[in-house]
């Protein structure tokens, strides 16, 4: 089969694509598909796009993005399916994709790992937020031809517009990425968070407990992002995202954190973080929303906490007791393996193109 993929970034450079898709491309050349992945934003546009400023390079790399787009349906023809991460195009209507559907008629895979429905501001893409037509989603969705979609959550919106959803968890490269184990023989423990600047508020209510526990006990506090916070965390350690010792990096906590608010877009999340920590035997704190209950079995391969006095007691059981950190890690590991590995996840991503 030749699949055209059709993407927001550049390759290598999102997690939502790296942990999607990219990751069973070796895969697809397994099976015998070939396939080319184009992007809307360019590495240049990339580079400066989270960042203040920049805004006539910004404004240029949208339009070359669109320029591109356009020159892309030239080579629809030759292509057998359309694997379309998110969307064709950041802001406006789902103009390419009804062509790739409607004029071209051809398959298109419809993927997506967020309530990407729904209006998220933050301060990085508020300019852009009255323009990006979040309710494309049920359009593209009824011209799909296949709906992967990462949660049940999500699924169930899908299957609206679509019959033909297919649940497709985020998955990890347990093989060739995450697969070294965290050391728990440690004088002073690390509970980690790792993230984008988009999601590091979801820690401010998480600051009261970690007061608390650093009355009694001695902690580090380490955030791996591409921005630190911009509020007080006790004994915080900054470590800015590096792609290269991105594994290294995350194999340095013993507890990984993931606190979130159970609102509508966080019930469309798929656990990445929990994922992440869990495939490196980091035993995971996290709230109990959305697929969260699904990745998590309380006290037995990480905690699910509701209340401050949850994640105190979930925390405090973790920092004094290394047997217990090293029990749960190994549990959660096996989880990973068990469904969200890319080896047992493969024959479903595959079964997409058929």
């Amino acid at each position: 089969m030749r699949i055209l993929i059709v993407c927001p970034y550049p390759f290598d450079t999102a997690p939502s694509q790296r942990f999607r898709f990219e990751q069973y491309l070796n895969i697809l050349k397994n099976n015998n598909h070939t396939f080319e992945q184009h992007s809307f934003i360019d590495n240049a546009t990339w580079k400066i796009l989270y960042k203040s400023g920049h805004q006539v390079a910004k404004v240029k790399g949208i339009i070359l993005g669109f320029v591109r787009r356009f020159l892309l349906l030239f080579s629809l023809a030759k292509f057998d399916y359309v694997l379309l991460h998110r969307e064709a195009s950041p802001i406006g209507p789902p103009i390419f994709e009804w062509i790739i559907a409607k004029i071209f008629r051809k398959k298109i895979i419809y993927d997506f790992d967020d309530a990407i429905w729904l209006a998220n501001t933050s301060e990085q893409n508020k300019i852009v937020a009255g323009i990006k037509w979040h309710q494309k989603v049920d359009s593209i969705s009824k011209w799909a031809y296949k709906i992967s979609a990462g949660n049940e959550y999500l699924c169930n919106y899908a299957r609206q517009f679509n019959s033909n959803v297919v649940l497709n968890p985020t998955t990890i490269d347990t093989d060739n990425g995450h697969n070294c184990f965290a050391n728990q023989d440690v004088n002073k423990v690390i509970i980690g968070w790792t993230g984008t600047h988009s999601t590091v508020q979801y820690l401010r209510p998480l600051v009261p407990v970690l007061e608390k526990l650093a009355t009694k006990y001695q902690f580090k506090v380490k955030v791996i992002s591409n921005q630190a916070p911009d509020f007080e965390i006790p004994n915080l350690e900054f470590l800015p995202w590096n792609k290269s010792t991105e594994i290294d990096d995350l194999a340095t906590f013993n507890i990984g954190v993931m606190p979130l608010t159970d609102d509508k877009w966080a019930q469309g999340k798929c656990g990445f973080k929990a994922l992440q920590y869990m495939s490196l035997g980091i035993p995971a704190v996290i709230s109990p929303v959305g697929v969260n209950n699904e990745i998590v079995n309380n006290n037995v391969n990480g905690f699910l906490c509701n209340s401050e006095d949850e994640w105190y007691v979930a925390l405090e059981t973790l920092l004094i007791n290394t047997e217990k950190r090293k029990e749960m890690g190994i549990k959660a590991r096996e989880r990973i393996l068990e469904k969200y590995a890319v080896s047992a996840n493969k024959h479903n991503f595959i079964s997409l193109f058929s």
